[in-house]
């Protein structure tokens, strides 16, 4: 099924969705929700914005069949963070036939060309959950920003794209720390005036996070500063071993070496996984 949405800003977007799939909205204080019909499967959409030029979209449905969601106004597109939480989401370019698969813990960062749209494709009986930090540029960049100063040059030169000349796609595995963030954003936590600026202050540290991980990315190190799901692979691999040989003396040491990590990443993965240090872990 192919849904067309002809707005930019992200309560418009709501709109254009509720149109579609023939559902009321539901309004808190700013952030505008649309459950999917039944007929369709189940979840909800929510988005908002924000004065800084910054919206908020987040997915969490589960489809019951193949559903494309086109962006297709004939206007300058938002720059966008796009990351996945849970299950997987398509992206293409609008009239591009290259498709980007976005896994769980995945993230993009893309921006179009001149009027060119996107889309996103939802896959049939995949629980999804997604989310998009939306960026109208020219708006954005009337705020405070220090000509974007210490910033990677390639973003630098994508956050004054105003008028979108270059296209711009990175793909990446984004953090550990993204993860909880977006928790805490889904969560019920304040109602009202304030959950409205609460989300704006976690999208904008959600933003910080997502250029800070980018600029990681490139930066060659061996060692990430931030945790990526495979670094949660490592730590499954670990714990396996531990209760595999319950009689051995592992040093926290040695078992970093041999999940390939290092000894700060491997504490800091058991804190997240079993709230637990490694030693603490194995007694």
């Amino acid at each position: 099924m192919r849904i067309d949405v002809k707005s930019l800003r992200v309560n418009e977007i709501i709109r254009d969705l509720s149109e579609n799939f023939d559902v009321p909205i539901r309004n808190g204080s700013g952030v505008l929700a649309i459950e999917i019909p039944k007929v369709l499967g189940k979840g909800f959409i929510h988005g908002t914005n924000f004065d800084s030029g910054i919206g908020l979209m987040s997915y969490y449905c589960k489809f019951n069949q193949d559903i494309s969601i086109h962006f297709l106004f004939d206007a300058v597109h938002p720059l966008k963070f796009i990351f996945c939480s849970e299950g997987q989401v398509g992206h293409t370019f609008q009239d591009c036939e290259d498709f980007h698969n976005i896994e769980t813990y995945q993230n993009i960062i893309v921006s179009n060309s001149g009027h060119s749209g996107h889309v996103l494709h939802f896959k049939a009986n995949v629980l999804t959950h997604v989310s998009s930090l939306e960026i109208i540029r020219s708006k954005f960049s009337q705020h405070s920003n220090y000509d974007f100063q210490d910033l990677d040059p390639g973003l630098k030169e994508l956050f004054k794209d105003e008028v979108s000349e270059k296209p711009f796609f990175y793909q990446g595995h984004y953090s550990i720390k993204s993860a909880e963030l977006m928790e805490e954003m889904l969560s019920r936590k304040y109602r009202g005036f304030l959950r409205a600026i609460f989300l704006e202050g976690k999208s904008l540290e959600m933003l910080v996070i997502q250029i800070s991980q980018y600029q990681d990315d490139l930066s060659g190190a061996k060692w990430h500063k931030f945790m990526r799901k495979s670094d949660i692979m490592k730590v499954g691999h670990v714990a396996s071993r531990i209760l595999a040989n319950l009689g051995s003396n592992f040093t926290v040491e040695s078992l970093a070496k041999d999940a390939g990590t290092n000894v700060n990443k491997l504490q800091e993965g058991f804190k997240h996984e079993y709230n637990l240090t490694v030693n603490k872990y194995m007694q």
